[in-house]
């Protein structure tokens, strides 16, 4: 397998459940966040995770970057097993995922200027001198498409655009494999988007990046993912390739994400599919069955008793009893 194609992150049924305390003397709940997601990524490729907010989309990012351990199932980043790692190993790792934040402006200190900000990483980590930390830090600068004389000016005389670039430089600094982006357009322009998103593309291709990448906003997904994974609940309903999910997409809720974004979906299929209504169950009491059988236009009995579980079909992985009449339906 050539580097291009190494396996950055192997998760196989990865859950997280949180404690949530009632109170004095009285029982604690269980949250379940996350409730057994598989996936891999390789390098060179993204993966955006997509849902509404509360789906545990952030949760898995958080599961990924190391910030919480799983509550269960298997984590690998570059063929090491994440969950049986010793202290040290887990230390390192940390090094090799970096993290790219939703508000730029709010991951910078103020009171330092960019260059001290893109150094940190390099002083906590490496034996590097001072000089060799500002010359990686310029050179970082360059290859973000920032000017020299940034290095030493304070992130409030930035644009939210160049604060982004400034936050990918950052995350850069230590050469990781894997960036794992949570909304990281979100909060810019429309026309910003575009070029920070080209930029994460071009250093993609560059230094054979893996990224997962966090999103609500289907049309910034369809930009940037090479895979897609849908997420419902804490459940993985739909995965496989962009381009399969996208030309037709098999479950409910996945027609409803890209029916209502504009473009995504041509009139004829846009107006086959039903806009999604009513409100995202509480995690704390999930519905029996399937977890979108409250919502779903075409539920069955079936679906109120029996959870489907990810199948193969039609080129995608879809966890869905009913799958196979909107393959008829495009037909």
């Amino acid at each position: 397998m050539s580097s291009s194609e190494a396996e950055v992150v192997v998760a196989r049924d990865l859950r997280q459940v949180y404690r949530i305390s009632r109170g004095f003397l009285k029982p604690a709940e269980h949250l379940q966040a996350v409730g057994g997601v598989s996936f891999t990524l390789r390098a060179g490729k993204t993966l955006a995770v997509v849902g509404e907010s509360g789906c545990g989309k952030s949760t898995l990012a958080r599961m990924v970057s190391l910030i919480e351990k799983p509550t269960d199932g298997e984590l690998c980043l570059n063929g090491v097993d994440v969950m049986s790692a010793a202290r040290e190993a887990r230390h390192a790792l940390r090094r090799t995922v970096q993290l790219v934040f939703q508000n730029p402006y709010g991951s910078l200190n103020p009171r330092k200027k960019i260059g001290a900000i893109l150094e940190v990483p390099l002083e906590i980590n490496t034996d590097l001198s001072a000089v060799e930390c500002a010359a990686q830090a310029r050179a970082m600068l360059a290859l973000v498409g920032l000017r020299p004389e940034h290095y030493d000016r304070y992130p409030h005389m930035f644009s939210g655009g160049q604060r982004q670039r400034i936050a990918i430089a950052r995350a850069l600094m230590l050469k990781p494999s894997l960036i794992v982006a949570d909304e990281p357009v979100s909060a810019l322009d429309v026309s910003i988007q575009a070029q920070v998103l080209n930029l994460l593309a071009d250093l993609q291709q560059e230094l054979g990046l893996a990224y997962l990448f966090i999103s609500h906003d289907l049309g910034v997904v369809r930009h940037i993912a090479h895979d897609v994974l849908v997420m419902y609940l804490g459940h993985a309903v739909e995965q496989g390739e962009k381009k399969t999910i996208f030309a037709q997409p098999l479950h409910p809720y996945t027609q409803a994400l890209l029916a209502s974004t504009p473009g995504i979906l041509g009139s004829g299929m846009a107006r086959k599919h039903q806009v999604l209504k009513g409100e995202l169950p509480s995690p704390l009491n999930p519905p029996s069955g399937c977890v979108f059988s409250t919502r779903c236009p075409n539920v069955t009995p079936r679906c109120h008793i029996e959870r489907p579980v990810l199948r193969l079909l039609a080129g995608r992985q879809v966890a869905c009893h009913e799958a196979e009449i909107f393959i008829q339906t495009a037909a």
